[in-house]
């Protein structure tokens, strides 16, 4: 039925919506694991600047 077409893609976006609230709010209570941890950075090799 064509007139139930509106209807499908709002509940698309809707359901795209929700996926989203869901992932950022699970991004933020639950932290992800820190990739480069504080101890990367005084590797010896980075202790100096670049210099261009």
């Amino acid at each position: 039925m064509p007139q139930m077409s509106p209807l499908f893609w709002f509940s698309l976006f809707l359901f795209f919506i929700f996926s989203l609230m869901l992932f950022i709010a699970m991004n933020y209570f639950i932290k992800p694991f820190n990739v480069f941890p504080s101890t990367f950075f005084s590797h010896p090799f980075l202790k100096h600047p670049w210099k261009l």
